[in-house]
């Protein structure tokens, strides 16, 4: 199993083709042109026929360190980019610039900056990749998606686990300020299968629900977004082992990720058969619960009896 792991708890630019062949967007965040860029050097390291041990050398590195560039996981220094593409035969001036200019704004921070003395490094990444995916599906049974919660029902949600008052609305306004880059015409698709128990959850007053389930009828309209009701009465179903997302991406060098968050880290998982085996997962329980015709009525149903 390939699996990212982290080790603690919770704009708009043109594309631009580089001559390597791998498509990146200045728009996708760093975290996105991390992997991208690292994507590109291993295609030059293994057309070159250079080594993880002989690229290492080079950058005074060990062939893990040189594995963790190709992958994404670590920044890159212009001064390392540059003696890699030089060992591996990279002349072009032009080309040259291009790699070195996708190094800098892979080292750029992402609009999360702010407030990273919050953020755990594997959340860090999540963002970077929610930024940058194309379409997120996603299945949650204990409490609504991030992505679409009502600023007092993600107040209620924090406060489960934090105390101080100030953290806890920092936090907040980290999960609007996701919102509001999710919603801002650039952001992905979104398709949340939401079991019935999380809508049935009190976490604060009826009230708090019943405007939290108004927000869902109308982020629901929206063409991104499409909801689906898993039932109570439906018993149990295909993703019975908890809940998960898959992120996919337009920029050719980026597989399919599948999120599983932890209480103290978070697994991404992009191997292709964990990928298509949690992708067959989602397939059936989309085929099981209710479809997304009948979400509007589902939720007027709940929010009435709240």
């Amino acid at each position: 199993m390939n699996v990212l792991r982290g080790e603690s708890a919770d704009g708009s630019a043109a594309h631009g083709e580089t001559n390597s062949g791998a498509t990146t967007s200045a728009a996708s965040g760093p975290t996105v042109l991390r992997i991208a860029l690292g994507a590109q050097l291993r295609r030059q390291r293994e057309a070159a026929g250079v080594t993880r041990e002989e690229a290492g050398e080079a950058i005074r590195a060990s062939p893990a360190k040189i594995s963790r560039l190709e992958l994404g996981r670590v920044g890159f220094k212009e001064r390392d980019v540059a003696d890699l593409i030089s060992l591996y035969g990279v002349s072009d001036p032009t080309e040259r610039s291009e790699f070195l200019a996708l190094a800098r704004q892979a080292n750029a921070p992402g609009w999360w900056h702010r407030y990273s003395d919050l953020l755990e490094t594997w959340f860090e990444t999540y963002l970077g990749l929610e930024q940058a995916a194309s379409l997120i599906r996603t299945y949650e049974l204990q409490f609504l998606p991030g992505l679409l919660q009502t600023r007092d029902y993600a107040r209620a949600v924090t406060q489960l686990a934090r105390t101080d008052t100030l953290e806890v609305e920092r936090r907040v306004e980290l999960r609007m300020r996701r919102q509001q880059v999710f919603l801002s015409g650039n952001g992905p698709r979104l398709w949340a299968v939401i079991d019935e128990a999380a809508l049935r959850r009190g976490l604060g007053s009826p009230k708090l629900m019943r405007d939290q389930i108004t927000r869902l009828l109308e982020l629901n309209e929206l063409p991104t977004i499409s909801i689906q009701i898993a039932p109570l009465r439906y018993g149990g179903h295909a993703a019975a082992g908890g809940p998960f997302s898959i992120l996919r991406f337009a920029e050719p060098d980026l597989p399919d990720i599948v999120y599983l968050e932890q209480l103290t880290s978070a697994l991404y998982l992009d191997k292709r058969p964990d990928v298509e085996h949690y992708a067959a997962v989602m397939d059936r329980l989309c085929a099981q619960v209710e479809q997304p015709g009948r979400t509007e009525p589902i939720l007027r149903a709940i929010r009435d009896e709240l």
